[in-house]
Formats: structure tokens, sequence, C-alpha cells
């Protein structure tokens, strides 16, 4: 059964692939749209970017539905330090309520995520060499994307499964009442050169539907700091080969066409940021 062929049921947790389940709050009402994630592997569990604090209760009701509880939750991964990522970092320490629970950033992110009120060791990836091996053997590996957004900025690879948690790379803005968890990209998307990142919610002429490269070039311009980053970050994404790419915004690419002209695209963008500022070659030192 195709990913697409399973009746989505977006009050509940979604399953991308063996013990691996999206756990967000579908906001269909116009909110940009966060995805945490779960891994779970025997008696262990993960979390990725676990959410603000007002969506917290949805997320950890969710992590219950899968099966686990709160104390098999060994590690909370923040791959930058954002609230909407954060914010729910001491409701999930007093439920998960475990001296063993450590939280995984990077050295230049944590100084930011201990004003969450943070109990729990905080680890930095670059100690860990950049990897993390669960009881069972099953390995994440993290990638550093410096500034895109954040200085200490990371991507994590689950080797088990093929996917790719790619926090902001790949995340889309706009169209928001016709959000969908997985982005069902028309063929005639793939090789489309036409974007308004202006109006991110135009639907195209073509497919009748929102244009998913205008959300998608509106979110990277206006959170990422520049071309330059970003083409760094897609050269990295690009040398990892993921089968699937799951971002904290906007929607999973579930096939790898569409990571790889995502990708392409991304890397041809020119007006990222300061980039896109064109009076910013202008200005004074």
């Amino acid at each position: 059964m195709g990913i697409l062929d399973q009746n989505i049921d977006y009050d509940r947790p979604v399953k991308l692939a063996d013990g691996v389940f999206w756990v967000g709050f579908a906001d269909l009402e116009g909110r940009l749209q966060c995805n945490p994630y779960l891994i779970v592997d025997g008696d262990e569990a993960i979390l990725i970017d676990g959410g603000s604090r007002p969506d917290f209760s949805t997320v950890m009701r969710k992590v219950l539905q899968t099966g686990v509880s709160p104390r098999q939750i060994s590690h909370l991964i923040y791959q930058h330090y954002d609230p909407d990522l954060c914010g729910s970092i001491p409701n999930l320490e007093s439920l998960i309520d475990s001296a063993e629970l450590k939280i995984i950033s990077h050295a230049d992110n944590n100084p930011f995520i201990r004003h969450y009120s943070v109990n729990s060791p905080l680890l930095c990836i670059d100690r860990l060499e950049r990897k993390l091996t669960m009881r069972s053997g099953r390995t994440l590996r993290f990638f550093r994307t410096p500034y895109a957004h954040s200085a200490g900025s990371f991507i994590t690879y689950d080797e088990t499964s093929g996917i790719l948690f790619t926090s902001d790379l790949f995340g889309s803005a706009g169209a928001f009442s016709n959000w969908r968890l997985f982005a069902d990209f028309d063929k005639k998307c793939l090789g489309c050169e036409v974007a308004h990142p202006e109006r991110p919610d135009e639907h195209c002429k073509e497919t009748a539907s929102p244009c998913p490269w205008s959300g998608m070039h509106h979110f990277h311009r206006k959170v990422m700091p520049g071309n330059r980053q970003l083409r760094h970050a897609m050269k990295v994404v690009k040398a990892i080969g993921a089968t699937m790419a799951a971002p904290q915004h906007g929607s999973i690419l579930y096939r790898v066409e569409d990571i790889a002209a995502a990708i392409e695209r991304l890397q041809r963008m020119d007006d990222i940021g300061i980039d896109g500022i064109a009076d910013a070659a202008s200005c004074p030192a």
C-alpha cells in the first residue's frame, strides 16, 4: 500500500515508515504548519522538534496513541532553537519525568535553548560524533547546515527508514487552508519554471492547485539569511540521498523525484534573505 493510500486521520499519529510517526497538530485554519516527529524502536523513543507550548497537549496525545509511554522517550532532538520547536520543553520534561532524559542540539543552539527552563543535560551533536545510536542499534546521523537558518542548524537522517528530517529546509508557507501532510506534486510541477513567492496562495493555471514552488520560495526567502547558506545546505542534503524529506513546516516530500526537483529549484533561487533586498549591495559595511 502506498503512503497516500492510507486513510489519513490528522487527529491521530500518522505512520511514515516502520517506527516513524508524524505527531503534529494539523492546523487548517491558517497558522504556519509545524511537524514534530517520533521515532520508536523497541522500548525506546526519540522526539524530533517537539513543538510549541500551545501544541503540547495534541503532540503528547498522539505520542501516547502510538503506544509509547512518556518514560520511554530517551532523547529530545532540536535542530534549531525557535519556539515553534522548543516551546514545549518544560512540559515534556515534566511529563517524561526521567533523570535519564537528554536533549540533543548543537553548541551554537544550546545557550538559547537554556532559556526554555531546561533541566535535562544539553548535548552537542559534535561531541556525539554527529550520530546517535539507539539501544537496538538503529542509528540517527546528524549533518550540519549552518545558517540555514541559525548558526547551529542541522538535519537528522534515520538510516533505517531513509527519512531525512530537514528542519526548516523544504518548508513552505501559503495555501494553509489546503495544507496536506504529504506533498502530492503534479508531474507538470517538476519542470515548471513559474513561481510567485510574493503570492504563495495563488493557484496554478495548469493544475488548478496552489503552486508548491511559490509557497516554498516564499518561505525560504523569508526565513533563510542568504543564497550562499541555502545552496550549501542543499549540497549537504543532496549528498545524503534520502528517500523522504520530512520538514518541520509545510508538507513531506515522499518521492525521490520530488526531493531532487526541490533541491534543484532551491539551489537556483537568487533572492533569498538579504540577497533579495535590492539595495543590499549598496549598504555601507
